[in-house]
């Protein structure tokens, strides 16, 4: 690691590796891809009562996980499939081994062990405080208040010269708590910010003296929280359902259907049923982690104004901007949001060793719709110049249970699409309507 005194992050006991208590249920499940094209909710329907979730849907594709006392049944339908994972189980034990830290001075950068493995909430939380403290000058540990559990939603906010103040670049991660791969990911976009500055790296200087970056890495740590120790596949966040619920068994709310925007616009858009993975909750801003972080983004907005919002999520390679709440509705900006994805998208590709490409558009257009995400809604009320939701890799075989060897190249390539995507926000480099979708 590059930044403050240059620390090693090591396991205890000299490098060895502490795995994870998840209690897992899905040892023998299995993961796959299913080719729907456009029959996706004919095949939903065939599938009710074998698939226990449903990871993704996007590309004309469907993956589901079938249990082992489904699988006959499954295999019965004679689907289009690609097997993704033989049995779940053993990748979230093989992907959820985790590295606890100590602290040691390290000599050589290129052995920064931290991008290598996953690791412990706490770990991350200690991480982030070295961080700032390392920039101490030119950041603060900021929160947008308390989580259902009463976890600090945290996050730092840098500057450049001149001081705090300027168009707000706003990051935030780890919504839904699956999704592992998003919190290196923004650790790692900071951390290159910090050190390239320190540096005096005249781009990097350049991207902290034009805008304050908030940088919000975890949104949902209860949800992480949980997912590291029982439910790896957990998304939601921890709140309990409604006390006049059917069943009281369903936890969790999807913070990202909870946005006042578009709430309850569509109803494919999000579900009213406390037991469905995108929850929209009973009001709009009902989740203490959306309450504190639209305060944050109005604040943002009436004080400074926000230049770029990205949510950062996994999987699928996508890059979407708003509307979300309706396939055919383009937002003015969609031209120049359409065109600078496309920067992105190249300069990732041409970073990747595997060309990994990315598909680009409005987000009801190109996924699903989804309705009361934070997309829209900090476009819409935020008034966000760019706003993005960018889902990460893979989309290969692993989804949501990517090995630790794929943590650092994801990481990698991303910061290379940031640093296109930042030195582009202020140029006139939009000349006309482009096409509103595209994968590059």
């Amino acid at each position: 690691m590059r930044f403050g005194l240059n620390l090693l992050w090591l396991s205890l006991a000299a490098g060895a590796t502490i795995r994870s208590p998840i209690a897992t249920p899905h040892d023998g499940s299995r993961v796959y891809r299913v080719k729907a094209g456009r029959s996706i909710a004919t095949v939903h329907k065939r599938l009710a009562g074998i698939a226990s979730d449903y990871w993704d849907q996007a590309h004309g594709n469907l993956d589901v996980v079938i249990p082992r006392d489904q699988i006959h049944a499954f295999e019965a339908l004679e689907l289009n499939t690609r097997l993704l994972h033989s049995d779940l189980g053993e990748s979230i034990a093989k992907e959820s081994a985790v590295k606890r830290k100590s602290w040691k001075r390290q000599a050589n950068d290129s052995q920064d062990p931290w991008f290598d493995s996953y690791h412990p909430y706490d770990d991350h939380v200690a991480w982030w405080h070295e961080l700032q403290g390392s920039f101490a000058n030119q950041s603060n540990w900021t929160s947008s208040g308390k989580s259902y559990e009463g976890r600090d939603i945290f996050g730092v906010h840098l500057w450049g010269a001149g001081g705090p103040g300027k168009p707000a670049v706003l990051y935030h991660g780890t919504v839904h708590a699956r999704e592992w791969i998003v919190a290196p990911t923004v650790e790692y976009v900071a951390q290159q910010l910090v050190q390239g500055y320190k540096d005096g790296d005249n781009v990097t200087k350049a991207f902290l003296d034009t805008y304050d970056f908030y940088i919000f890495p975890f949104v949902n740590p209860d949800g992480f929280v949980f997912s590291q120790t029982n439910e790896r596949l957990w998304r939601k966040n921890r709140q309990p359902p409604p006390s006049n619920a059917l069943n009281q068994t369903c936890y969790g709310r999807d913070i990202n259907r909870n946005w006042e925007t578009n709430w309850d616009a569509d109803p494919r858009g999000a579900s009213p049923n406390p037991c469905s993975q995108t929850y929209r909750g009973v009001v709009p801003r009902d989740t203490p982690e959306n309450a504190g972080l639209d305060d944050l983004v109005r604040r943002i907005r009436d004080s400074q104004g926000i230049k770029l919002f990205i949510d950062w999520h996994s999987y699928s390679q996508l890059i979407l901007s708003p509307f979300g709440h309706k396939e055919t509705l383009y937002a003015p900006e969609l031209g120049k949001w359409t065109k600078a994805a496309a920067l992105m998208s190249e300069a990732i590709r041409a970073e990747s060793s595997n060309g990994t490409t990315f598909t680009f558009g409005p987000s009801g257009a190109v996924l699903y719709p989804t309705t009361g995400s934070s997309v829209d809604h900090i476009y819409t009320i935020g008034r966000a110049e760019f706003s993005y939701t960018i889902e990460l890799p893979d989309y290969g075989d692993f989804g949501f249970v990517l090995p630790p060897e794929r943590i650092r190249p994801t990481v990698e390539e991303q910061w290379v699409g940031q640093q296109v995507l930042l030195s582009i926000l202020d140029e006139d480099f939009f000349d006309g309507e482009g096409p509103a979708i595209l994968t590059l």
